[in-house]
């Protein structure tokens, strides 16, 4: 965290937190890591940030030890970006900022832009963090997830946009 950065003075952890997380392009970025996207320039053409936005998010997620930086490339030298266990706590979150997205933000036609099936029973989640169909609680390791054509076709989209530029 920043050192003047007024979350500090709390020890409210929701300011604490929002002060290492708080924003549109954090979060982006986080949900494309947690998609499996690694690489700078598909994690730009997905959240729609800037070089410079996406780097300074970036080196705020590394600084704040929810991210890791690899060379995956010599010359030139290109990172990738990792998850650390920091990071892969943060995906609760994450998931209960898509269910509550799942259920006010969006059309009654529109379907599930992400399927999460449990992997131990073979059923739809849905938006639920526990199995409607055994009734286990589950966490990400135990779901596998796959995205709707909806959403993939948005995503292609905007993938064929940047490389078009």
């Amino acid at each position: 965290m920043n050192k003047h950065d007024e979350t500090n003075e709390t020890v409210c952890p929701v300011a604490r937190s929002v002060g290492v997380v708080g924003d549109k392009w954090t979060i982006l970025v986080l949900r494309e890591l947690y998609m499996g996207t690694t690489r700078f320039e598909e994690i730009q053409i997905q959240t729609g940030a800037t070089p410079q936005m996406l780097t300074s998010r970036l080196k705020a997620l590394e600084t704040g030890g929810l991210v890791e930086r690899r060379p995956y490339n010599e010359k030139p030298l290109r990172y990738e970006y990792q998850l650390t266990a920091k990071g892969w706590d943060f995906y609760p979150v994450i998931y209960a900022l898509r269910a509550w997205g799942e259920t006010w933000c969006k059309g009654e036609d529109e379907g599930l832009a992400m399927h999460f099936v449990h992997r131990a029973c073979g059923h739809d989640v849905g938006v639920a963090s526990v199995c409607p169909n055994c009734g286990v609680p589950v966490e990400r390791k135990d779901l596998q997830p796959s995205i709707s054509e909806r959403f993939l076709a948005e995503r292609t989209a905007r993938r064929e946009a940047f490389k078009g530029r």
